[in-house]
C-alpha cells in the first residue's frame, strides 16, 4: 500500500509478495498476492493476524513502526492457515504478555502448529458475538466456519465499522496491482472457497445485520466504496446461480481435431446469437481459469477425446475438479471423440451425473476422428438446443 493509514487508529502492517510462483502451490499468480495484517491502536493494541514466512521480516518491520516503541496487548487469529498465521510464535515469544484471541476450534489447531509457552494462560476463547473492548473501539466476533476452514472467524469493529473478514473478499494479485477486482476475486473465491458456499451464505447473513463502512480482507486491496458490488458478487457467487450468459466450452484435445470441433461450435454458436463465448483448452491453459469461467456463465459444453477406454486426463481432472467445488445449477453439452470405440462421452456424463440440478442438454455429440457433414450437423442441434432455439 503507498498508504498504510486505513484510518487514523488502524493501521496497514502487511506486505506484498510478487516472488511467489504458485500460490497454495496450485494457482497462478502473475501479479503476486498481498498478505494482509493489521494493527489497531488505542488504550490497549491489537495485531489482527500475521501474515506468511516469505514476508516475516518486512511485517515485523511494519509492525515495530506502528507500535513505536509500545507493545501489543491483543492477537486475534482470524484464520490458521500459513499464509496469515505463520508468524504467530515468533510474535507470541517477542511479546510474553501479549493475550492471543480465537474460538475454540483455533485452540484446538494451535498445538499442531506451534509451541506457545503459557498458552492456556494467555488465551481468550471467544464465541458468536462475544466482544473485546480496548478503549475507543470495540471488537464483535462472528463465526464463519468453513470459509474455509473450521476455525475462522470475521472481527467487526463497531465504532469506525470495518469488517476484518478473513480470506472472504479476498483476491490474487499484489496491492500494487492496477487490474479489475472481479476477476481475481472471482477465480480466488470459486478455487479456494468455492465448495462452501452454504458457509458463506450463513455469514453473508450474519454480515447483513451490521453496517458495514470497510471491509478488510487477508488479501487483496481494502474495500471503500461500493460495498455493494462485492457483497452481492459473493451472494451469487456462494448461492452458485449463474453470473453471466453465455458459453463456456472447455476442450480436452490430444491432436487437434477435438479442438477443431470446439472452435467450430463456438462459430455455431455465436451464428445463433450466443451472447458470449469463450473458449479453453484444458491441456494448456490456466485451470484455475477454466474453474471461474465454469462457474460465471450459465452454460458449459464439454468436448474431450476419449484416452485408453476413459477420457483424456486433461478433461477428467477439470470434471473432477468441479465436482470438487460443488458446481450446480447449469446447463451442460457434451461432446466426444474417439476413433474406434469412442469412451469419452459416457466418463464424462458419469461425473456430471454426480452434480446437482444439471440440465444435460442433448444430443450427445459423437465425432469420429474428424469433422464432417453429419456431425456439423450435430453441433448445430447441440448449439440450438442449449440456446433454447430449437424453431
Amino acid at each position: 500500500m503507498e498508504n498504510n493509514i486505513i484510518t487514523d487508529s488502524i493501521k496497514y502492517i502487511g506486505a506484498d509478495d510478487k516472488t511467489i510462483d504458485l500460490f497454495e502451490s496450485q494457482y497462478i499468480v502473475p501479479n503476486g498476492i498481498s498478505y494482509n495484517s493489521y494493527l489497531i491502536k488505542d488504550e490497549k493494541n491489537v495485531i489482527m493476524d500475521t501474515i506468511d514466512k516469505r514476508a516475516t521480516d518486512k511485517w515485523i518491520e511494519n509492525l515495530e513502526r506502528e507500535l513505536g516503541g509500545e507493545n501489543p496487548d491483543f492477537l486475534v487469529v482470524s484464520h490458521l492457515e500459513p499464509d496469515h498465521a505463520y508468524n504467530i510464535e515468533l510474535i507470541a515469544n517477542k511479546y510474553p504478555n501479549m493475550k492471543i484471541v480465537g474460538n475454540m476450534k483455533t485452540f484446538a489447531f494451535i498445538p499442531q502448529f506451534f509451541n506457545i509457552e503459557n498458552l492456556e494462560e494467555r488465551k481468550i476463547v471467544v464465541n458468536e458475538g462475544d466482544t473485546l473492548n480496548i478503549g475507543k473501539h470495540t471488537l464483535q466476533f462472528i463465526m464463519a466456519p468453513m470459509v474455509h476452514w473450521p476455525e475462522v472467524m470475521f472481527t467487526y469493529e463497531q465504532s469506525e465499522k470495518i469488517l476484518f473478514s478473513a480470506d472472504a473478499f479476498g483476491k490474487f494479485g499484489a496491492l500494487d496491482t492496477d487490474e479489475d477486482w472481479d476477476c481475481e476475486a472471482r477465480r480466488y473465491y470459486f478455487n479456494i472457497v468455492g465448495k462452501y458456499g452454504i458457509q458463506v451464505q450463513s455469514v453473508l447473513k450474519k454480515a447483513a445485520n451490521l453496517d458495514i463502512k470497510m471491509i478488510c480482507p487477508l488479501h487483496g486491496p481494502i474495500l471503500k466504496e461500493d460495498l455493494s458490488h462485492y457483497i452481492n458478487k459473493y451472494d451469487i457467487w456462494s448461492s452458485y446461480k449463474p453470473e453471466d450468459d453465455g458459453v463456456f466450452i472447455a476442450y480436452a484435445s490430444i491432436h487437434g481435431n477435438t479442438a477443431d470441433a470446439a472452435r467450430k461450435l463456438g462459430d455455431i454458436l455465436k451464428e445463433n446469437g450466443a451472447k458470449k463465448v469463450v473458449l479453453t483448452d484444458l491441456a494448456r491453459e490456466d485451470m484455475a481459469e477454466a474453474i471461474e469461467d465454469a462457474f460465471r456463465y450459465d452454460k458449459m459444453i464439454v468436448a474431450a477425446s476419449s484416452y485408453n477406454a476413459e477420457v483424456f486426463p486433461p478433461m477428467e481432472h477439470f470434471l473432477n475438479h468441479l465436482k470438487s467445488k460443488n458446481y450446480q445449477n447449469r446447463k451442460i453439452g457434451i461432446v466426444e471423440n474417439g476413433t474406434w470405440a469412442p469412451s469419452a462421452g459416457k466418463c464424462m456424463k458419469d461425473i456430471i451425473s454426480q452434480m446437482k440440478d444439471i440440465d444435460l442438454v442433448e444430443p450427445m455429440v459423437t465425432i469420429r476422428s474428424t469433422l464432417n457433414s453429419q456431425n456439423i450437423n450435430d453441433l448445430e442441434v447441440l448449439a440450438k438446443n442449449i440456446l433454447n432455439k430449437n424453431d
